[in-house]
């Protein structure tokens, strides 16, 4: 359970100011917070059916080198290349 103590500690390591009025509300969200991490941390970490619920086997394909274009045909419109690559204007 977070106390108010801890809310004001945790705020006080962080630089910030809290309202009197403010206290409570947080208080319970911090709790709330904390309760839900619990909650996460109790789930099952074992395999489960839900990993492949689109019954795929096997989602790649292999890898077929295929003829592409020539490349002084990709660079005859470059502005500007060097050594059959493209030169790019540094940014700075």
């Amino acid at each position: 359970m977070v106390t108010h103590e801890d809310v004001l500690k945790i705020a006080n390591l962080a630089k910030l100011s809290i309202k009197e009025d403010e206290l409570d509300k947080l208080t319970k969200e911090m709790d709330n917070i904390l309760a839900f991490a619990d909650t996460i941390n109790t789930a099952s970490d074992e395999a489960s059916d839900f990993d492949n619920i689109n019954n795929l086997s096997n989602a790649f394909r292999e890898d077929v080198v295929i003829p592409s274009l020539d490349r002084e045909q990709i660079l005859k419109n470059a502005e500007s290349q060097q050594d059959g690559y493209f030169l790019v204007k540094k940014r700075n």
